[in-house]
């Protein structure tokens, strides 16, 4: 075998790691390599090795596969590679130093690439364009492997836990606040923090980013100057805000600060996104996205027949027909065609696509739109195209 080909072996083999690292079907194609070639270098392959069967590892653990490896090396090599977006290296609560091998996507090496500041000089920019491009034609291929093996990953999809938990805009446009009818029985349920607000003031240590969708899109060439904010407005929080921070992907803001910003978002109706450990909603939330349509991903790739919407959803929207005019607004609004204005020229809600973010309340002119409260889990498989 050359060496030309055994490296091409080395990379066809990260790549497959990388893959398993993440919740996303993503096939080993040509792109996928083309992207870990910008990135990496044979000693990353090599150290990408120790994670083959498990994704997070200890140094002691890494050292039994890499047993030619000092720990200088080791912690040298995960050290470069989470600059780069594919190592999380922080330690457990009890102290210990965790090496997590982070997907492509979801939350990995994409979203770290994405959220930091662009570059400022010509090649930076016309590398990262490259980049764009390369991301784009993956997600094409991802979209074609889900429309390929549709019915199977479907069913797939449709067993996994939610990916992220939806936070509800408490104010409308005129500042008046959101009605929420309170329905849920059990008092003794613990919920989670059910205002951006509540979530911030958990942590010490916040971090915010800009949006990595957003930032992606206008590699590509797309404009969002109209959606009436700047891209600065992905949070992190904990062990996660440590960790962006350490490697330059965002900046520190105290809880002022981040409430400060959080009051711009809900101004301007983005939907409140939050992501928690383990994807397990009982846990300690890690970030918060907020989601335009124009530019999320969630949102856009759903609609391009690569990703379901899995969602945990708290409300859902009701609209008071003696108030509503008909004027099409939330129809407008809605990031996921909830909401429509029917035959009797008033709004109505499709209960199983809302996922109560109240953007079509916040948007309401009329405010004829409340939120009725009650967990429920928001499952829409991926839409079926036509070939």
């Amino acid at each position: 075998m050359s060496e030309k080909e055994e490296l091409v072996k080395k990379f066809n083999r990260a790549a497959r790691t990388i893959i398993a690292a993440g919740p996303m079907p993503f096939p080993l194609t040509e792109t996928f390599v083309k992207i870990l070639e910008y990135y990496m270098d044979e000693k990353d392959l090599e150290f990408i090795k120790a994670f083959k069967i498990r994704p997070s590892l200890t140094m002691e653990q890494i050292q039994k596969k890499l047993k030619d490896w000092t720990e200088e090396d080791i912690d040298k090599q995960a050290s470069s590679l989470a600059k780069k977006g594919f190592i999380f290296n922080q330690p457990s609560s009890k102290g210990l130093m965790v090496y997590r091998l982070m997907p492509i996507v979801m939350i990995g090496a994409f979203e770290y690439q994405f959220m930091q500041e662009l570059p400022k000089d010509d090649a930076g920019l016309k590398r990262l364009k490259e980049i764009s491009e390369l991301y784009e034609q993956l997600m094409k291929e991802l979209a074609g492997a889900v429309q390929k093996n549709y019915d199977t990953m479907s069913l797939a999809f449709g067993k996994s836990p939610p990916f992220d938990r939806t936070v509800p805009l408490q104010k409308n446009v005129s500042g008046k606040t959101i009605e929420i009818n309170e329905t849920i029985g059990a008092e003794e349920q613990v919920l989670p923090a059910q205002t951006v607000e509540k979530i911030i003031n958990k942590y010490d240590d916040i971090a915010v980013g800009n949006c990595f969708c957003r930032q992606y899109r206008e590699m590509l060439g797309e404009n969002f100057d109209d959606i009436g904010i700047d891209a600065e407005v992905c949070f992190t929080f904990g062990k996660s805000a440590r960790h962006v921070i350490q490697q330059g992907f965002a900046r520190r803001v105290s809880k002022e600060q981040a409430i400060e910003i959080m009051k711009n978002i809900e101004e301007a109706g983005l939907v409140h996104k939050a992501f928690h450990n383990k994807s397990d909603i009982t846990k300690e939330e890690n970030s918060i996205c907020n989601c335009h349509q124009a530019y999320c991903d969630n949102f856009r790739l759903h609609r391009e027949g690569a990703f379901p919407i899995l969602n945990t959803a708290f409300y859902l929207a009701q609209v008071d027909q003696d108030t509503c005019t008909g004027c099409e607004t939330c129809e407008e609004k809605c990031p996921m065609e909830a909401i429509a204005v029917g035959d009797e020229n008033k709004a109505e809600v499709n209960d199983e696509r809302c996922i109560g973010c109240g953007v079509c309340a916040h948007f309401c002119p009329e405010n004829a739109i409340s939120l009725q409260e009650g967990q429920r889990r928001v499952y829409i498989p991926p839409p079926r195209l036509k070939t």
